[in-house]
């Protein structure tokens, strides 16, 4: 019978074969992906601003973020993070120890030191006249203070001079920047004075902000020599700080309080101002984490916004559907369209937010007067991040696009 059929055609040529479907080059993909996107701009907005906000808010986070401790790292690096203190604790009956007077020189001695000084607190009060009332002394402190202080601190002076051998044994005082404006002094000079321990003393310097040292912002700080004759301080050291060799701040910091009081070094306790910036930014790295988990869930809900869109699009483009595969077009090229339309979508919002992200990362690096840091890999994640939720938002449109019957959707008409 076969051989009958094969006879029967003229010179016994083979049966034709139904024709391969043309592929779809990645142009073709992207133009047919493109243009179902075109016919909805409305819809297409709403959906890419989706998944901009998460994006936005997980790039703005990281580069916020990374831009803190850059500027963090900065400070560190200006100010230094091999500067150790070493204040008094407690004696065995409860009350405040003493360091002696000679700690500072002792430590001094430590070979892996290079520079050391301190500050003495006093009981005497500063205001700006003598007709305040002794109660409203405004939380300032008044600090007997040695001459090399500034090199170990990183102090600066913004407007006159520091102590000196010279001044140091008159009543001169130089103010922290928090002393000066609630003391209303706005300048150093000979002609400006404070109302200090019961007598006047010429205002010489005026400090700039110090960030390792807060406490220095609301000080009164006079001379080491003028304190113990001026305002019966006792001159025993209260704050020691000690400059050490970077290489060796571990190894000095483990010997510090033993060589300040080595008849009770546990009466001495060191610490390390820098570890307090660190700690501070590992609290602001915890918050970041958690904006960041805020973003991921604002990029889901992206998500399932372009998925709405596109289950949508199939719904109201049967009748398209069901005239291409009518034309020829096959389930792949279908499915294939669609699912470039979920990518281009998805791909379309997370350029945006990237480029949203970007933007609040650099205003706000500007406002703090940080330097503005968005990592590379953030925003390449944040553009993945958005072609997998497409991606996996899209699948299931797309198969369902693919598996409408021709003749169904074209009933649909």
């Amino acid at each position: 019978m076969n051989a009958t059929k094969e006879l029967a055609r003229p010179g016994g040529a083979a049966p034709p074969r139904r024709p391969r479907p043309a592929r779809m080059k990645p142009a073709d993909v992207m133009r047919v992906g493109g243009s179902g996107l075109r016919s909805r701009p409305m819809r297409v907005f709403l959906s890419a601003l989706g998944i901009a906000i998460g994006i936005a808010a997980m790039v703005g986070v990281v580069g916020i973020s990374t831009s803190s401790t850059e500027d963090l790292n900065r400070r560190l690096a200006a100010l230094g993070t091999n500067l150790l203190t070493v204040t008094p604790g407690q004696d065995f009956g409860g009350g405040t120890a003493h360091l002696p007077v000679e700690s500072v020189r002792m430590i001094g001695d430590i070979p892996a030191v290079e520079s050391v000084s301190a500050l003495g607190k006093t009981d005497a009060k500063v205001y700006r006249n003598d007709y305040i009332p002794q109660q409203e002394t405004g939380g300032l402190t008044v600090s007997a203070a040695r001459t090399d202080l500034p090199e170990s601190v990183g102090a600066e002076i913004v407007d006159g001079r520091w102590l000196n051998a010279a001044n140091s044994r008159y009543p001169s005082v130089v103010l922290g920047p928090k002393a000066a404006a609630q003391l209303g002094v706005h300048r150093a000079g000979a002609d400006v004075r404070v109302w200090l321990g019961g007598q006047w003393f010429t205002v010489v310097g005026l400090l700039a902000p110090n960030e390792l040292i807060p406490s220095l912002d609301s000080a009164a700080l006079v001379g080491w020599s003028a304190a113990e004759r001026e305002l019966d301080f006792d001159g025993y050291p209260t704050t020691i700080y000690t400059r050490a060799r970077e290489s060796a701040v571990e190894d000095v910091q483990a010997i510090l309080g033993a060589t300040a009081s080595p008849e009770n070094p546990s009466e001495a306790n060191v610490s390390r101002p820098s570890d307090a910036l660190a700690a501070k930014q590992a609290t602001d790295d915890a918050l970041s984490g958690l904006l960041l988990g805020l973003g991921g869930v604002a990029l889901l809900v992206g998500g399932v916004g372009v998925a709405n869109t596109m289950v949508i699009s199939v719904l109201e483009r049967r009748s398209e559907i069901g005239l291409r595969r009518s034309l020829g077009a096959t389930r792949g090229q279908v499915r294939t369209q669609f699912l470039a339309e979920a990518l281009l979508l998805s791909a379309l919002g997370g350029l945006g937010g990237v480029l949203l992200g970007i933007g609040v990362t650099t205003g706000y690096a500007a406002y703090q007067g940080w330097p503005a840091v968005v990592p590379a890999w953030a925003m390449a994640g944040g553009v993945g991040a958005t072609l997998v939720i497409g991606g996996l938002a899209g699948f299931y449109p797309a198969v369902r696009a693919a598996r409408l019957p021709p003749t169904e959707a074209l009933a649909t008409t």
